[in-house]
């Protein structure tokens, strides 16, 4: 059991490497970089900078305890042909027209060298908010039995909020990790972490890295 709050994940008390993965999500350099995406939008990327450290310890964790570590990456194709007229229209107002940012020919897309990504992870390449519109995140998950999802990433209130409500709704068991979760908006950053918890979990549970690496920690020793 992971200490959480409302209730210790997970609610029937059986957490099972197997069945569980950890999702990074959108740890990219168009996030991370001062020259990125984010930044551009006038955003400063340093709180999410800041998550990487607690991000690797829990990956180290995840892996030793074998648990399958899965990374997003968020970006459209290179001739835009994927993108909505929408998207389009904030690309321009954002001043982003014939920039490489957010695009998969870019070097924003690759995840961050700063993140320990290995290549026996798993990588899923998504043109929305949520890991699940339009990808196989789903298909992955079912074919390795997965059932329970540890959430890290960026950023809070958006990418990892809708992928987080998503799984709930496909009836995954959701763990959101506080401190390994960051926004540049830090109001809509606690915000979200908040919202996790109300109406008794309705998205799940809430605990800090320290706690989930413990419990990894115990986890990998019961395994050996």
């Amino acid at each position: 059991m992971i200490k959480a709050i409302p209730f210790d994940f997970p609610y029937d008390g059986r957490l099972v490497p197997q069945h569980t993965a950890l999702l990074v999500i959108d740890l990219q350099e168009d996030f991370l970089s001062p020259t990125g995406y984010f930044a551009r939008k006038g955003y400063d990327p340093s709180p999410l900078r800041a998550i990487l450290p607690a991000v690797n310890r829990l990956i180290a964790a995840a892996r030793a305890a074998g648990i399958v570590v899965i990374h997003t990456r968020q970006g459209y194709r290179a001739d835009m042909a994927d993108m909505t007229p929408y998207e389009k229209w904030r690309r321009k107002r954002a001043g982003l027209d014939g920039t490489d940012v957010l695009l998969r020919s870019g070097p924003g897309f690759q995840i961050s060298a700063d993140v320990d990504a290995a290549p026996q992870d798993v990588i899923i390449d998504k043109t929305c908010n949520s890991a699940f519109t339009y990808t196989d995140l789903e298909m992955v998950l079912r074919a390795r039995d997965i059932t329970h999802l540890l959430f890290t990433g960026c950023t809070t209130d958006v990418c990892v909020h809708t992928t987080l409500r998503e799984a709930c709704d496909r009836n995954f068991q959701c763990l959101t990790i506080s401190d390994a979760c960051a926004s540049g908006d830090q109001y809509a950053h606690e915000a979200a972490l908040h919202m996790v918890t109300v109406e008794d979990g309705i998205f799940g549970a809430l605990a800090d890295s320290q706690t989930v690496i413990a419990a990894l920690r115990q986890l990998a020793g019961a395994v050996r």
